[in-house]
């Protein structure tokens, strides 16, 4: 059974903890995104998996298989790099099929099992040429393909499009998501492109600092964040994050202070445990409701930018205290610079974090 059990994985380098206490599930089938910033551990993760780095705490159970202290060729993983690490001399056929050289099978099954696969990623017309011969798109569907032509327990791929231009990572995107919906196998894809990870993943495992701070299904991620840090991370144009002062709650409504100006924003019942003190409010750039006149329980703001994208239009505005607030708009409500704008945040978007930013649930 093709799945991956990370069970209190800590990874340290002398002082430095690079991962800490990391637990993580991938089942047979499941593509789980490791998503993070640069240096958050998520490489060091997905090394630890392959058994290229060691843990310094906790177990790798592979396939049921405990994994801690075996090579990584004892592992029966495939891993796909950022930098292809294709043999120049070799033609594309030659290096998808040199996994199969190591197994005990004849030349026409190997023959077979590449044909296979290439057709599966649309490399059979390029079988001949030489990997200086090809585009780095097709390089990059030769590094998978020899990944999976082995038929491997789990697949590892390591930031595995970010030396592609936009266009050709789209559609590179949607080729590798195609080829492992058919394969029941557990893989792991480290990035640091929420895009990336929001099309591709089943699940995202978002990191900071060596710890995973909240792992969820794409939409789970963004529509309820475990923290002001995911909240921030995920999601463009980027969460507004508006410090506040918590006063109260009644009627269903937490009362809060900001922008010297008392708002009732509906709010769940797990809200009126919090004493009363700082708290971040969340809304996102789209669950806004611009009207026409300032009135009660309004967010009021200047606009200062604006920004078209197509069929949205994005407002950068301030608020009387300074505070920056991103709204997305239809093209085809017209705002103008210097306009003031009075917005109310939509309930079921509206989130709230304690002053230890975690949010508050219901």
């Amino acid at each position: 059974m093709s799945t991956i059990e990370l069970r209190g994985i800590t990874k340290t380098f002398g002082a430095f903890v690079a991962v800490q206490d990391a637990d993580l599930s991938v089942a047979a089938g499941e593509v789980v995104c490791l998503l993070g910033p640069s240096g958050c551990g998520k490489t060091t993760t997905l090394r630890i998996i392959a058994g290229l780095e060691r843990a310094t705490a906790g177990d790798i159970v592979i396939a049921g298989r405990r994994m801690n202290g075996l090579p990584p060729q004892e592992r029966n993983i495939a891993m796909v790099f950022q930098f292809y690490a294709l043999y120049p001399a070799l033609t594309v056929g030659e290096n998808i099929a040199m996994p199969l050289h190591h197994q005990s099978i004849g030349k026409a099954e190997i023959a077979a099992q590449v044909g296979k696969v290439a057709d599966i990623l649309h490399l059979r017309d390029i079988l001949d040429r030489m990997p200086g011969q090809i585009s780095e798109g097709e390089k990059q569907r030769v590094a998978v393909a020899r990944a999976i032509v082995r038929d491997p327990n789990c697949f590892l791929f390591d930031e595995p499009l970010s030396r592609l231009d936009v266009e050709l990572r789209h559609t590179m995107r949607s080729q590798i998501k195609a080829v492992l919906s058919n394969l029941s196998r557990a893989t792991v894809i480290v990035t640091h492109d929420q895009l990336e990870a929001l099309s591709m993943a089943d699940r995202i495992a978002i990191m900071r600092d060596g710890r995973i701070e909240q792992v969820g299904s794409p939409h789970e991620v963004f529509a309820r964040p475990a923290n002001v840090f995911v909240a921030s991370f995920i999601g463009t144009p980027q969460m507004n994050l508006i410090e506040a002062e918590f006063k109260g709650y009644g009627d269903g409504k937490a009362t809060v202070t900001f922008d010297r100006q008392d708002v009732n924003l509906p709010a769940a019942p797990a809200v009126a445990a919090l004493a009363p003190g700082r708290v971040t409010v969340g809304v996102r750039p789209r669950a806004f409701t611009v009207v026409a006149e300032d009135a009660a329980d309004t967010i009021d703001a200047v606009t200062e930018l604006i920004e078209p994208m197509g069929a949205e239009t994005l407002i950068h505005a301030r608020t009387r205290t300074g505070g920056d607030i991103r709204v997305v708009i239809p093209r085809d409500k017209k705002v103008k610079i210097g306009e003031p704008l009075h917005l109310i945040p939509d309930p079921m978007q509206t989130h709230i974090f304690a002053a230890d930013g975690k949010a508050v649930r219901a």
